[in-house]
């Protein structure tokens, strides 16, 4: 029988992200065979403007199973797309898009529609015999630094640390192997330095992986941070950045944000960012302000001459990146493809971004399941950038363990981002 590469089935089931919380897995089949299966992951802490995520409202784990979504696809989308060639993901997108017929996919699901069109993605790649990372891209060999989130706040966390994110960039290691090495023993003395000046219950861990413990002050993380990457003596390897989710610490009302117990203008934050910097090596810094500054984004990306990320700013909407762009807000995309819903309008993000030198940190959710995808995207897009948690827990090591096997598997091929994280080319 000759391969047609036609989508004979495709069949979605609800099961559980790493917080416990379902979410919604999709199997597609091609000329009749199972060629991919994709999980959809979930944010905690989302932007406005992302889009839609359905959920049951009913009894059962308290209101967030997703059998509506999983209908949606089973009864309604599946039957839409058998027929369709797997490698054509735009007019898959598109019908996705066309069967929803609403902006933010309130109707079927941004999750629905996500775990189908990523499936497409896996499906395709499986059914031509070559890996998800050189079917996005046959120039594929860029691997990133990874963003290790080793210290977490915010609503990651059940501690009192305003920030979300306290992160080391190992940007001086030779290797994405090297740099996976250098964080994991880094990791490993801040887990020890935190025992002994906190206690045991220092040691628990965030949604992303990241330490919590009782801490209430900003600096306090940097100087936890500072003084393993002393310790083990990778000082010239590392540089740090940080996550504010500034959105969740601003006040509508009063137009102030929440510092520490303090109300700050945006002014204050732009000299909390500068006097971090002057202590720290700060190299990166996301969402500083909240979602809707884009006014702010471009002053602070003027004054602080570092990497801005955007991510509720933007929610990998080419429309809002357009606008960030001609103002100069931030310079550099968070993506995330579930922000979006589909795979062909994330990739279409990432282009935008890249032709307006814009950089692009391609991110997990803190609702992730064990499937490894954003390793091959990061490496397809040459973005230079991943973000998915601390060296710990399945859910975030697959991906780091994906990327090391894809390093392998490029060998010669394979350089490291490093220094040049924003614009590895």
């Amino acid at each position: 029988m000759v391969e047609q590469l036609k989508i004979t089935r495709a069949k979605a089931r609800e099961i559980i992200d790493c917080r416990g919380t379902p979410t919604v897995q999709v199997d597609m089949w091609v000329d009749g065979m199972l060629r991919g299966r994709a999980d959809v992951p979930c944010g905690r802490s989302t932007g406005a403007y992302e889009a839609y995520e359905l959920r049951d409202g009913d009894s059962r784990y308290n209101g967030l199973g997703v059998r509506k979504a999983v209908r949606n696809v089973n009864e309604i989308i599946a039957g839409e797309i058998v027929g369709i060639k797997v490698t054509e993901q735009r007019k898959i997108d598109e019908l996705l898009i066309s069967l929803d017929g609403t902006k933010q996919k309130t109707k079927l699901g941004a999750n629905a529609i996500l775990g189908v069109s990523l499936a497409a993605v896996k499906a395709a790649s499986a059914s031509l015999g070559i890996p998800i990372y050189q079917y996005i891209n046959t120039n594929a060999c860029i691997l990133p630094v990874p963003m290790m989130n080793l210290i977490n706040g915010g609503k990651l966390a059940s501690n009192d640390l305003d920030f979300q994110e306290f992160i080391i960039m190992p940007v001086g290691a030779e290797s994405f192997s090297q740099a996976l090495q250098i964080t994991v023993e880094i990791n490993t003395i801040v887990g020890k330095l935190l025992l002994e000046k906190y206690g045991k219950m220092a040691l628990n861990v965030g949604d992303e992986g990241g330490y919590v413990p009782p801490m209430t002050k900003i600096r306090e993380p940097f100087e936890v941070l500072t003084q393993a990457v002393a310790e083990v003596g990778w000082e010239d390897k590392i540089v740090y950045a940080l996550d504010v989710a500034a959105t969740h610490l601003y006040d509508k009302k009063t137009g102030m944000y929440i510092i520490e117990g303090e109300q700050l203008t945006t002014d204050d934050m732009i000299g909390l960012y500068k006097d971090l910097m002057s202590t720290y090596s700060i190299a990166s810094i996301e969402d500083p302000l909240q979602e809707d500054d884009f006014e702010g984004f471009a002053r602070l990306t003027k004054e602080l001459d570092i990497q801005i990320v955007g991510d509720d700013l933007f929610v990998t909407h080419t429309e809002r990146l357009n606008k960030g762009i001609e103002m100069g807000a931030a310079n550099a995309l968070l993506w995330k493809y579930n922000q979006v819903g589909t795979f062909s309008e994330a990739l279409d993000a990432a282009w935008l971004a890249f032709r307006s030198g814009y950089g692009v940190v391609v991110s997990e959710r803190s609702g992730e399941t064990e499937d490894s995808m954003i390793a091959d995207c990061v490496v397809g897009l040459n973005a230079g950038q991943i973000k998915t948690g601390a060296p710990v827990r399945s859910e975030r090591t697959s991906k780091y363990n994906q990327l090391l096997r894809i390093e392998d598997e490029l060998g010669s091929s394979a350089r490291y981002a490093g220094r040049k994280f924003r614009q590895p080319f």
